[in-house]
């Protein structure tokens, strides 16, 4: 599969569920499907009463996705929500949603990634966790002048999130480098 580099690696999938475990997690949204590997990893960690949304814009990966949770007999712990995130979480929002999730998780288009951080902080709870995967993005994120546009971004979310007084942040090289912000 050509586009299979966008999978999180095993090693992310079981520190994903560590961390669900470790926080006590129950309410989990995910920005960021594709063929639901992620959404997998945490449905199986999460306790039985556990739910999570799950965001994606691409029927053709979340088909795969559905599939493999079924499979797993997780599907009926996971909402698929099929559209753009912005508009998802907006409305999560708009539904009286903010401060009731214990974990996010985004992985997903780099240039909407400052606006899926706000709207997910918005939705945790106090003391609940966000986890941005290609927080290193192969490393391009440490030169001075990025040479890609999602590098300039990432570099410029980090900075943002390591100063944000609203978290307590800790990069992780677990992956494509991981950046944890707890919300305070």
């Amino acid at each position: 599969m050509p586009m299979a580099m966008m999978q999180i690696a095993p090693e992310q999938g079981a520190f994903l569920q560590v961390l669900v475990k470790l926080t006590g997690a129950k309410k989990y949204v995910e920005i960021g499907t594709f063929t639901g590997y992620s959404a997998l990893s945490v449905a199986l960690a999460l306790p039985a009463d556990g739910v999570i949304d799950a965001c994606d814009v691409s029927e053709e990966f979340t088909t795969k996705a559905r599939g493999y949770w079924a499979e797993a007999d997780v599907a009926g712990k996971i909402r698929l929500h099929l559209a753009p995130a912005t508009e998802t979480l907006e409305g999560f929002v708009k539904q009286g949603r903010a401060g009731t999730y214990d974990f996010a998780f985004i992985d997903a288009d780099k240039p909407s990634y400052p606006a899926y951080y706000e709207l997910c902080l918005t939705l945790l709870r106090p003391g609940g966790l966000i986890a941005i995967d290609n927080a290193l993005w192969s490393g391009e994120v440490a030169k001075a002048n990025p040479p890609d546009e999602s590098a300039k971004i990432l570099r410029a979310l980090n900075t943002t999130i390591t100063t944000d007084a609203r978290v307590d942040a800790s990069m992780l090289t677990v992956g494509d480098g991981v950046l944890l912000a707890l919300k305070k």
